[in-house]
């Protein structure tokens, strides 16, 4: 995909909630426009890891992440879990691209055997069926059998599988650098530029 492309983000319940939202505010500024989506324990990581009380009602929560990653009027929408007639639910509507950061193990399991019960879910489902661009960021540790057999699965499907595994040859001076890193591995997936972390040889360091 190119900058200014529609990009869908999901939230769950894994913890790294900051992944989520620094990569809603690169996105916005790369003009994409954004369709989000939240599990409801992601409500409770985002509360409890980054002091974001989000709305429960999808407006009002599109409002707090517009205002929050400074994204312009109609750029981000927010759709609840069971809202159905979103444009997520389909091929003829959802984006050709999607990431789902910070990735829960329930959430890559339901993916995996497409099980579709929430909108997040079925969003992944259609861009597997679809052939788009899914990207899964897990944040577990360590994982078990079964985790793995699930990720080499849809691996296999084509799915990105980049769990957040922040690098430090770039010299992180803080959380802040460690986010950053992973963010710029997801935009490189997504093909959109980035400059927060330079390239492995690049640093004129």
């Amino acid at each position: 995909m190119t900058s200014g492309g529609p990009v869908a983000v999901a939230f769950t319940g894994a913890s790294g909630a900051q992944y989520g939202l620094r990569l809603l505010e690169c996105l916005a500024a790369a003009g994409c426009t954004l369709h989000v989506t939240l599990t409801r324990t992601a409500r409770v990581v985002l509360a409890s890891e980054a002091d974001c009380a989000v709305p429960a009602r999808a407006a009002e929560a599109t409002r707090f992440f517009a205002d929050r990653c400074r994204a312009q009027p109609g750029q981000l929408r927010v759709y609840g879990e069971e809202e159905w007639t979103s444009p997520l639910a389909s091929g003829s509507g959802a984006p050709r691209a999607m990431v789902v950061v910070p990735c829960s193990m329930a959430t890559l399991s339901a993916i995996a055997c497409g099980a579709s019960s929430t909108l997040t879910e079925r969003a992944a489902d259609v861009l597997l069926k679809e052939q788009g661009k899914l990207v899964l960021v897990p944040r577990e540790t360590p994982f078990s059998a079964i985790h793995l057999e699930n990720m080499l699965k849809l691996a296999r499907l084509g799915v990105v599988i980049l769990p957040a595994n922040p690098g430090f040859y770039h010299r992180p001076a803080g959380v802040a650098d460690m986010v950053d890193f992973v963010v710029a591995r997801i935009l490189d997936q997504l093909g959109i530029a980035q400059s927060m972390v330079p390239r492995w040889g690049c640093d004129p360091r």
